[in-house]
């Protein structure tokens, strides 16, 4: 893959670091990750030599410095590109999006995922993956797909839309209008979906997935609500070329969650069936490029994948981290305009994002305020709000 030039960082908008001890940045790299690495080691039956290298990860992550990956690694030079200025200096004074990314790539490491051997491409997160699948919740999510179906088309698109903004909580997706509706929408701090549904023109549409599980089921059943009803001919989507994030999904994720779909009963094995034959009929295709994993915002796309997007009649971005990607992880001001920070974007996107991190732009004043006053900056990495965002032609940049 071609190597991006990394774009520059404005003054105004400083790049988040996890150097500040009881900050969300700081709790990632202090706790999750440790807690993490345990719970990696108890899923699989690693030899000694995995266990060592996940110790050493855990001691490095909290008392070393960044080193780089070792000789016999095929994405070295790489990562020595991405890396340069980081390596010997601390994990918590790097740029987070950068040293979150790195993190998981030395854990890869650790575990064999890449080297010759036994564990070599096996997914170490894909216990957690799975048993997502298989609760009573999931089950009730699908059963909820057989009212839905008797419903408005119309009002099935917005159902399923809310259901994949919300992944893991798509049961209140689907019951939008039901009784509880309104506790939905007054979560959204941001909802531009009169802005989205005139870009599903009958052309491409791309979805740069989030999470596998219980998450990538209602990214599926958007996508084919999409080609069902001709809002969409064909339809990308983009997944992690390999295990990231813990949940983040790949392609035997997708395969996993269209089983999970044609196994279920009624609407849901009727939406996995028709899934599957768009898989092989090309209608919709998967896409894992190798950026998708890579430490950088998406102002830094290459050029390949930009001639993608810039095909696409809109692109869809999905979660948390490809929010962070797509406005840069940098504390802008919270009013900042979505349509400048994304600005860069070649064509049409939107963002379908629970709010789990620092990051945020594109709200009104009186919404912030409200927020503010209500939790203090609680609202900002809780879960329990979200937003739609979008960039259509002719945005205004400023």
């Amino acid at each position: 893959m071609p190597q991006p030039a990394l774009s520059p960082e404005p003054a105004d908008a400083p790049v988040i670091l996890s150097n500040e001890p009881g900050s969300f940045p700081w709790s990632v790299l202090a706790e999750r990750h440790p807690a993490l690495i345990r719970k990696v080691q108890g899923a699989f039956p690693y030899g000694p030599e995995q266990h060592r290298a996940l110790d050493a990860l855990l001691k490095n992550g909290a008392e070393g410095v960044i080193e780089p990956l070792g000789r016999a690694a095929a994405d070295r030079a790489q990562w020595d590109t991405w890396g340069q200025g980081r390596f010997g200096r601390s994990w918590f004074d790097v740029p987070f999006l950068w040293s979150e990314s790195y993190f998981y790539r030395q854990l890869l490491e650790a575990v064999g995922y890449f080297a010759p051997g036994p564990w070599n491409g096996i997914d170490p997160f894909r216990p957690f993956k799975l048993a997502e699948l298989d609760t009573p919740e999931a089950d009730e999510e699908l059963a909820a797909l057989d009212a839905l179906a008797d419903r408005p088309v119309e009002e099935q698109g917005k159902a399923l839309l809310h259901g994949a903004l919300w992944g893991n909580r798509a049961d209140l997706g689907f019951s939008l209008a039901g009784p509880g509706a309104g506790a939905v929408t007054e979560q959204l701090v941001a909802d531009d979906s009169a802005l989205l549904w005139p870009l599903f023109m009958g052309g491409t549409v791309c979805l740069v997935a989030d999470n596998a599980g219980r998450e990538l089921i209602p990214d599926l059943l958007l996508i084919d609500h999409l080609l069902r009803h001709r809002h969409a001919e064909r339809a990308v989507l983009h997944v992690k070329p390999y295990p990231y994030y813990v949940s983040d999904a790949t392609t035997a994720d997708v395969v996993d969650a269209l089983r999970r779909l044609t196994a279920a009963q009624g609407a849901a094995a009727e939406a996995g069936h028709r899934l599957w034959s768009a898989m092989t009929e090309g209608r919709l295709t998967v896409r894992a490029h190798p950026f998708s994993c890579a430490p950088l915002p998406y102002a830094d796309i290459p050029d390949d994948l930009r001639r993608e997007f810039a095909e696409a009649d809109v692109t869809v971005m999905k979660g948390d981290l490809n929010y962070r990607r797509l406005v840069g992880d940098r504390l802008r001001p919270p009013t900042t305009p979505f349509a400048s920070t994304t600005a860069y974007f070649p064509g049409p996107v939107a963002a379908l994002r629970t709010l789990k991190s620092d990051v945020i732009v594109g709200l009104d004043a009186h919404t912030e305020a409200a927020l503010v006053a209500a939790e203090d900056q609680r609202w900002r990495v809780s879960g329990t709000h979200a937003l739609i965002q979008v960039k259509s032609p002719g945005a205004a940049a400023t």
